[in-house]
């Protein structure tokens, strides 16, 4: 279903999420250094996304 466009703010629909993906989980892990190439994808730890 889509949204009126009046109910928009000027640079469209801006929604913090609080739900990383998989790869995105990786991807933030692999900078803080706790993840490197070969470790598992599966059981990753818990993460908070970068403000």
């Amino acid at each position: 279903m889509s949204q009126h466009n009046s109910l928009q703010g000027p640079r469209g629909i801006v929604v913090k999420r609080n739900v990383l993906k998989r790869f995105e989980r990786v991807e933030l892990l692999r900078k803080r250094g706790q993840w490197k190439a070969g470790d598992r994808v599966q059981g990753l730890k818990k993460t908070t996304p970068d403000v």
